[in-house]
């Protein structure tokens, strides 16, 4: 099959855009069994939730094999979408670094508007990562791999706890379920109104989100690694050799297959030479997490390389292929979940949050991912772009991009 049968329009590659979609899903599947918080959720709720083996099943399976890595498999993308936007403007004789940096700044509006449904938002981080990314567009392959490699194994995380001794840097992160500070929040999300909920995301919770991202946690140094990663495939050409790149997609399954029992291994034994008395001021605590984070990273290698396996085959492609509508959209559909959901659970909405066990709300993703999945499809009949992505590319070029397509 050539390059071109793996493409939905010039310019596009399929793979990426269903690869896209299948990310998104994974996503959407957390942040609905999590109900939406954004933070450590409180004693009363995880009892609550579980009501009985099926919950306990689907927590367990969302822990091993979603939470954590479809994210991580969303950065890669977003670092890989940031090499074909720059290079195909390159073989046009422009570069397209001050647009990319416009683009990012309409990014961190998009963001900061959904964050204020939603304190889990992602874009805005994306958006003051991406300001970052811009430099390695040129940087040889050998520092790109290196400077990832080196905050994949926590570097950044160390010399946090190095320098603050465990302290936190922006907000106080107890993740005791029944820490008054969750509890407050929690009550707010359960009864307090719309204007409510904004307050405390557009404040309290930026800040905390920097503690989460830029803290001893350190999700943003692992999710910029992931950046740096998928400038690097991007360059390779991978997604356009898949079927020549059969060996390589061997050995990345095999390799990752490696590294994640090998990181399992290391965090079991970091996490439980603290017995019961875990904090974050702890050497262990930092291995462990690092240890974490490094299988997540394996996990997505290793979701990588089956779907493009899996997708080399004409059966496979089909059916993969039909994700493509829903990667093709992802921001408007990543946006507009948060916001339909943030309804149905929270306070100012129907306020079915912590009313319904991890189950039910696991089913009541899957259902709405077909929906949203098939509305991409119908909605992509008619228009080229989703609503928030032709906002956004319309911005970034600064004039009125065609949304309805006229055949």
């Amino acid at each position: 099959m050539t390059e071109t049968t793996n493409q939905t329009q010039p310019g596009r590659i399929a793979i990426i855009d269903a690869l896209r979609g299948f990310a998104l899903a994974g996503i959407v599947i957390c942040h609905v069994v999590e109900n939406y918080i954004g933070a450590q959720p409180p004693g009363p709720f995880n009892e609550a939730v579980h009501q009985g083996l099926a919950d306990d099943i689907v927590d367990g399976f969302i822990g091993i094999f979603l939470r954590g890595k479809f994210i991580a498999l969303f950065s890669f993308l977003f670092g890989l979408s940031f090499f074909i936007q720059m290079d195909n403007a390159n073989k046009k004789g422009s570069y397209f670094g001050g647009r990319f940096l416009w683009r990012l700044l309409l990014l961190l509006a998009i963001g900061f508007a959904h964050s204020l449904f939603y304190r889990g938002d992602i874009l805005t981080v994306y958006a003051v990562l991406g300001i970052f990314l811009i430099p390695f567009y040129k940087v040889p392959n050998k520092w790109v791999l290196g400077i990832s490699a080196i905050l994949f194994f926590g570097a950044a995380r160390f010399l946090i706890f190095y320098l603050t001794g465990g302290d936190p840097l922006f907000s106080e992160m107890d993740i005791n379920p029944d820490n008054p500070k969750i509890l407050n929040y929690y009550d707010t999300l359960k009864n307090g109104s719309l204007w409510e909920v904004f307050a405390t995301n557009a404040t309290e919770g930026h800040i905390d989100k920097a503690e989460f991202q830029y803290g001893l946690f350190g999700r943003g140094y692992f999710t910029f690694a992931f950046f740096l990663v998928g400038l690097f495939v991007g360059r390779s050409g991978f997604f356009k050799r898949i079927h020549e790149e059969k060996k390589l997609n061997k050995n990345i399954l095999i390799y990752a297959s490696i590294t994640l029992v090998l990181s399992l291994i290391a965090m079991s034994a970091a996490f439980m030479s603290m017995g019961q008395n875990f904090n974050m001021k702890s050497w262990n605590a930092m291995l462990g997490f690092t240890a974490m984070d490094i299988s997540n990273a394996a996990m997505t290698l290793i979701y990588i390389a089956l779907f493009v396996i899996i997708y080399r085959k004409t059966k496979g492609q089909k059916w993969l292929n039909k994700f493509v509508p829903y990667g093709k959209t992802a921001l408007t559909n990543y946006v507009a979940q948060s916001i339909v959901f943030t309804f149905i659970l929270f306070g100012w909405g129907l306020g079915l949050i912590g009313e319904l066990r991890q189950l039910y709300t696991f089913l009541l993703a899957l259902v709405f991912i077909a929906l949203q999945m098939w509305l991409s499809k119908i909605w992509l009949r008619y228009f080229y772009y989703g609503p928030l992505e032709w906002l956004w590319r319309s911005l970034t070029f600064f004039k009125i991009m065609p949304l309805k397509r006229k055949d």
